[in-house]
């Protein structure tokens, strides 16, 4: 009699559940890492033995033992809520958990002549990156996931493909950095050309579309638009290409020019982001747009630059400025 395949572990059912729900890998490492953890805290018990007083024990220990930040622990409670809800088909109560301390920070912004001395101290690929999240408002992600296609050029537009949240939107394609794209774009199709005749050339493409569009991963419209030097072959399926930029280059190029432009401030990549939405309030640009060129779901998330510029319903000015 032929052996039974074994079923599918615990963790492995969990990973294909949020697969199958079409969650970013990111958040599927994540998920699953927040969930090994869970295990480990609870001496490897099954989830079914347990319920709501495990995870709020969980919880507890993150916020009091570990004091990790309450995005991480808010992080750690999806990822058990999907457990439990998704996969489990149980409902948790959550009452009595203690909270870690969400602090209310205002976000870092630098001046326009600070954006640019920083800007000028970035070259190559790292600057036209930069010049994206400064120009188009972009997240470092959404700015390396960019693929040909999603720049419009005659429209002086860009497409967000999947941004945070799950949504697409449009926002601007700065000049200044389009003349500049476009003989970075030059010399990316000369590389997918030689990794194409080399027989590489194939993209990782998002879900279903590499089974639906069999020959859509070696188009030129589908390749990144910042792909990494190096081509990789993933050892479990042999599947061979180009990934995009690694976030870690781009992130020490800005830390090394911030220092270099002397800059005092914390500034990092998503300040760049910060700078493009203050510096339009500060230009008179309505709070709506912003909103929208952002991604941002909820307006409250946009108006703390009106914080930032002391504006809005709770701005004052000094008295000092009156003598």
């Amino acid at each position: 009699m032929p052996e039974q395949p074994k079923p599918p572990g615990l963790i492995q059912r969990y990973r294909e559940e949020l697969q199958t729900r079409h969650y970013a890998r990111r958040t599927v490492a994540t998920y699953e890492q927040w969930l090994r953890r869970y295990l480990r805290f609870h001496s490897l018990r099954h989830p079914r033995e347990m319920g709501s007083a495990e995870v709020n024990a969980f919880l507890t220990h993150l916020a009091v033992d570990l004091q990790v930040s309450a995005s991480t622990q808010n992080q750690a409670l999806s990822a058990l809520l999907f457990l439990y809800r998704e996969l489990l088909e149980r409902d948790l109560e959550l009452e009595g958990v203690v909270r870690a301390r969400t602090p209310r920070r205002l976000p870092v912004v630098l001046t326009l002549e600070e954006v640019r001395s920083v800007l000028q101290r970035l070259n190559g690929t790292e600057a036209l990156v930069a010049g994206l999240l400064y120009g188009s408002g972009l997240r470092l992600m959404e700015a390396l996931r960019l693929r040909v296609h999603d720049l419009d050029f005659g429209r002086q537009e860009l497409t967000v493909r999947n941004g945070k949240g799950g949504k697409d939107r449009r926002t601007l394609l700065p000049q200044s950095v389009a003349e500049r794209l476009r003989p970075h774009l030059q010399e990316v199709r000369q590389i997918h050309q030689r990794d194409l005749a080399d027989g590489w050339g194939r993209v990782h493409l998002p879900h279903a579309l590499a089974r639906k569009y069999p020959n859509a991963a070696v188009e030129w419209g589908w390749q990144w638009v910042f792909p990494q030097q190096g081509r990789w072959r993933d050892q479990g399926s042999g599947e061979e290409g180009r990934h995009h930029l690694d976030p870690s280059l781009v992130q020490k190029a800005v830390r090394r020019a911030v220092l270099a432009a002397g800059i005092s401030k914390p500034a990092t990549c998503h300040s760049l982001r910060h700078s493009f939405a203050t510096h339009l309030l500060e230009r008179g640009q309505d709070i709506r747009t912003i909103q929208e060129l952002l991604g941002h779901s909820d307006l409250k998330t946009t108006m703390i630059y009106t914080h930032v510029l002391n504006r809005g319903p709770l701005g004052v000015s000094s008295p000092a400025d009156l003598l």
